[in-house]
């Protein structure tokens, strides 16, 4: 590389980052990652900021074998959180496990290592280590998009993945072939949400 286009190479990963865009899960088609890129993918969310290294977070994957099942767990909690709820609704429930090639929940243990790090910054790791693979993802051609909702509170819900009392489910997210995209919006500008302390906002 030389020294130009080293000079460069800030600029371009800048124009990239701020051209992502979150991609709905009924947008996304297979093809998925493939399992070295998967690697990739997670060894990225690895380097996420990780106070004394207690790994507070995991990433659940839901195989495509498994999809009929979570379809039945969105449906019970959809039927849970309301007795009433219409056909139609708890199949539209169902559906939501069927999009998107590569799904996976991320969870995050408030309970895991040392008690003293609280809940802010095991979720804020957590969230580091999913925008490491939003970006990556994205720069592997792939479309991704985060989804959460009603259903990862339903105890139902909750039981049929195994998760104990301590653990919290933030949200789904998917990864897949861009079958279509909606207008890009338009992002905030950096100053709308940058201000110098004791200065007027």
């Amino acid at each position: 590389m030389t020294e130009q286009e080293d000079e460069t190479l800030p600029l371009f990963l800048s124009r990239l980052i701020a051209s992502r865009q979150t991609i709905l899960p009924k947008r996304l088609v297979a093809p998925g990652p493939d399992a070295q890129e998967l690697e990739q993918l997670f060894t990225a969310a690895a380097s996420a900021p990780d106070h004394d290294l207690i790994n507070p977070w995991r990433f659940l994957v839901m195989p495509a074998h498994r999809r009929a099942d979570l379809g039945e767990l969105f449906a019970c909690a959809l039927i849970e959180r309301d007795p009433s709820a219409a056909t139609e609704q708890i199949e539209q429930a169902r559906d939501k496990a069927m999009r998107a090639p590569w799904l996976m929940l991320l969870v995050v243990d408030e309970a895991k290592g040392d008690p003293q790090i609280d809940l802010n910054e095991r979720v804020l790791s957590a969230g580091c280590a999913v925008q490491n693979i939003l970006l990556l993802a994205h720069t592997m051609g792939y479309g991704t998009g985060l989804t959460s909702g009603k259903a990862l509170k339903a105890e139902s819900f909750r039981q049929g993945l195994g998760l104990h009392a301590g653990e919290h489910a933030i949200c789904f997210l998917s990864v897949g072939t861009v079958s279509s995209r909606k207008p890009f919006k338009p992002q905030p500008v950096w100053n709308q949400f940058v201000q110098v302390w004791g200065e007027d906002a």
